[in-house]
This record gives structure tokens, C-alpha cells and sequence, in this order.
């Protein structure tokens, strides 16, 4: 059994294939990447501008540099954790 946050999406995403749900990001939105299974997340731009997302991004900036493995954006950090920040943010 799941749940809906409102303004997250998990998207089901596959090294070995790439469908265009998998791809197609709504405008004004951006995926992420997050957990050990890297786990791909399309989040309102608007999240950035959070302080905890400014955290997150401090944390990939320093572990990653600008070269993400996903070729997006990486976030490391739990899923859970993950969630439990984005859970509290408004969405678009």
C-alpha cells in the first residue's frame, strides 16, 4: 500500500529501459534522483528554493561534483528522508 504527496511523483525508471514516461518531465518540474536504488522523483522547481533543498543540493554538490551517475541530478540522502523533507514542502 502507498501513498500520494502532493506535488511528488516516483516514476518507475529502468537503466535498461528508457520510455518516454521515463523521460518526459512536466514543465516547471525536474527529476531527481534518490537512494541507494536511485530512485527517480519529478519535483516543482519551486522545491529548490527550500532551505532543506538547498541542504540536499550542498550534500550533492560535494559528493558529486556536477557529474551525476544517473546523468541527472543525485541526491544522497534515504528515500525515506527524501520524502519526509519534500512531504512538507508546498507544491506547484
Amino acid at each position: 500500500m502507498g501513498f500520494r504527496l502532493p506535488g511528488i511523483r516516483r516514476v518507475s525508471f529502468s537503466a535498461n529501459h528508457v520510455s518516454t514516461k521515463a523521460v518526459d518531465v512536466p514543465k516547471g518540474c525536474l527529476a531527481v534522483y534518490v537512494g541507494k536504488k536511485m530512485k527517480r522523483f519529478v519535483i516543482p522547481i519551486s522545491y529548490l528554493n527550500q532551505p532543506a533543498s538547498q541542504d540536499l543540493l550542498s550534500q550533492a554538490e560535494d559528493e558529486f561534483g556536477y557529474d551525476h551517475p544517473m546523468g541527472g541530478l543525485t541526491i544522497p540522502c534515504r528515500e525515506d528522508f527524501f520524502l519526509s523533507i519534500t512531504s512538507s514542502m508546498n507544491g506547484c
